[in-house]
């Protein structure tokens, strides 16, 4: 072999006997590192995330070093598929003017929240998740969990973002034209806490795009990979996400890989 490669046998033996280079074992041990990050977060995070999360840590690297790495390990971020949206029935009662305009950067909290509703199936059954976020931080400031998709549900939501935060006169609170929206009980909560009511255009599922941006994220990171058999495990694993996971630890790229919470204690 040495003779058709024309290399001498003694320096064959000698880079057979060479130690492994610093460059080789720094990149074994952050490959560990990578492994150990993605399982940790439940391969929730890709390679902008476990970047970020190797930095803070004290290891210097770039979103394409760990790339690379994660391609050659094959390890890969779950991710979902585009939504289709099914033609809307058209609504004219209670139905409110686009305020957010698609606005969706917010200087201060508690100026503009949006809200949505989303389906979570458990088992033989669907369960219903009401979300009302604040678009400063992204954070999600009320929720609610139900068997049933009614007027009760969106009012929960609400009602457990204004008890947590200090809201004052003239917050927009943003929605679709869903019929539980627009119902009577939802909106006289909203006037009698003086909030603006907003609401998308029809069919223009692009109007919410911030709060179908974190249903994306909550189906692909939780609800796709898990098999829920009880509402009881449903109802955790949903605040176990939304409270501990997105609010407080999750990497959000709009404020600049932080998490919520901690991008509304810096700003404060």
């Amino acid at each position: 072999m040495c003779r058709c490669l024309e290399v001498s046998a003694s320096g064959y033996y000698r880079w057979l006997g060479r130690a492994e280079s610093p460059r080789s074992i720094r990149k074994k041990r952050i490959a560990d590192k990578v492994r150990d990050t993605f399982k940790a977060f439940k391969a929730r995070y890709g390679a902008p995330r476990i970047t970020q999360e190797l930095i803070e840590a004290g290891i210097p690297c770039s979103t394409n070093y760990i790339a690379g790495i994660m391609h050659r390990e094959h390890i890969r971020a779950r991710n979902g598929k585009g939504f289709r949206y099914s033609r809307p029935v058209e609504s004219r009662v209670n139905v409110s003017a686009n305020l957010l305009k698609r606005c969706f950067q917010v200087d201060r909290p508690n100026r503009r929240w949006t809200s949505d509703i989303t389906y979570i199936w458990v088992r033989d059954r669907w369960l219903y998740l009401a979300v009302v976020m604040d678009l400063y931080s992204r954070r999600i400031v009320g929720w609610a969990l139900d068997s049933q998709m009614t007027e009760e549900l969106t009012q929960r939501a609400l009602k457990m973002a204004l008890g947590r935060r200090e809201s004052k006169p003239g917050l927009i609170v943003h929605s679709d034209r869903g019929v539980q929206y627009r119902a009577q009980g939802y909106q006289d909560v909203l006037l009698a806490n003086k909030c603006r009511p907003s609401m998308s255009r029809q069919a223009n599922c692009w109007d919410n795009a911030a709060m179908e941006s974190f249903f994306s994220r909550l189906k692909v990171e939780l609800v796709y990979a898990t098999s829920f058999e009880s509402i009881s495990q449903a109802k955790s694993e949903v605040f176990e996400y939304i409270e501990v996971f997105y609010n407080r630890v999750r990497r959000h790229s709009t404020l600049g890989y932080i998490s919520p919470a901690e991008y509304e204690r810096r700003c404060a």
